[in-house]
């Protein structure tokens, strides 16, 4: 099913100042709303927003890439990138789009990327949803950084992107996601490209999302899974914490929740944008 629908929202290719990017979009004609960009995580793709491109798009643009170095979208330079180096590619992506405002939700890995675009391009941004954020390794220590950086590499290396799936997907759902929802988060996960997920790895070692959120002063929630073992309510909190908000948690749902709970998770972000709605006038926050 997930498949069928993915049909209609066909990957596009854009030049950008940096590159090409790839990506899925949907309701190009809603010009009275908000566009919401929404980046996928370590172990994902642009598909795996497929059920907000379908409901979301009804009302609002919505735009889902593929980071830097996943599917056709141009590596980052850096073999051991940082926030920014991601940030910039969102920034030029956006310019390519013509796109100077938008609301962003990224999930585990991609709240890092809204994380550093916010606090580098604050303008830019009308609100930040950050689902299940990873929080980095920046702030630990050199050994830590470093041993949960080379564990991840050695596991990419020892399975790759199909092995990885196999082993690793379920982790990213709670016991009540159906079996649609596991098969959508293998097939994802099992199209990573190795080097942009070896990339990615180092920019989770290297980034510091709670120091990086917390220079942005604009709108911004933190949601959880109930269930999410990789990035647990606990865990979340000190990026809510550091955000200045409370944390929401989502009942029945694990890391992947917006897969496995798809409507409750898109209602999470429809709400998040119509907040930000209300509270604007001519396109300007009051």
């Amino acid at each position: 099913m997930n498949i069928h629908t993915l049909a209609r929202f066909p990957e596009t290719r854009i030049d950008t100042a940096l590159g090409i990017t790839a990506y899925r979009g949907a309701g190009a004609m809603h010009r009275r709303t908000l566009p919401v960009v929404l980046l996928h995580g370590i172990g994902s793709g642009a598909a795996s927003w497929v059920h907000q491109l379908d409901a979301l798009g009804a009302t609002r643009r919505v735009l889902a890439w593929d980071a830097p170095g996943y599917g056709d979208s141009t590596c980052v330079v850096s073999d051991s990138p940082i926030a920014l180096d991601y940030a910039k590619a969102l920034r030029a992506w956006l310019d390519a789009l013509d796109i100077d405002r938008c609301v962003i939700a990224g999930h585990s890995l991609g709240a890092i990327i809204a994380g550093s675009f916010a606090a580098h391009a604050p303008e830019r941004v009308a609100g930040v949803l950050l689902i299940s954020p990873a929080a980095g390794y920046g702030a630990a220590s050199k050994e830590v950084r470093e041993s949960k950086r080379d564990a991840r590499l050695k596991m990419l290396n020892d399975l790759g992107p199909e092995g990885l799936a196999r082993e690793r997907s379920a982790n990213m759902l709670s016991q009540y996601a159906d079996d649609e929802a596991r098969e959508w988060v293998r097939w994802n996960m099992a199209r990573v490209m190795p080097t942009g997920y070896a990339q990615a790895t180092h920019l989770l070692a290297n980034a510091d999302l709670a120091a990086d959120i917390a220079r942005f002063h604009g709108r911004i929630a933190v949601a959880v899974g109930a269930e999410d073992t990789i990035t647990p309510p606990h865990a979340c909190e000190r990026i809510a914490q550091a955000a200045r908000v409370s944390l929401q948690v989502m009942p029945r749902a694990g890391h992947a929740g917006y897969v496995e709970s798809a409507a409750a998770y898109t209602a999470l972000i429809d709400t998040f944008c119509q907040g930000i709605e209300c509270h604007m006038k001519d396109g300007v926050p009051q």
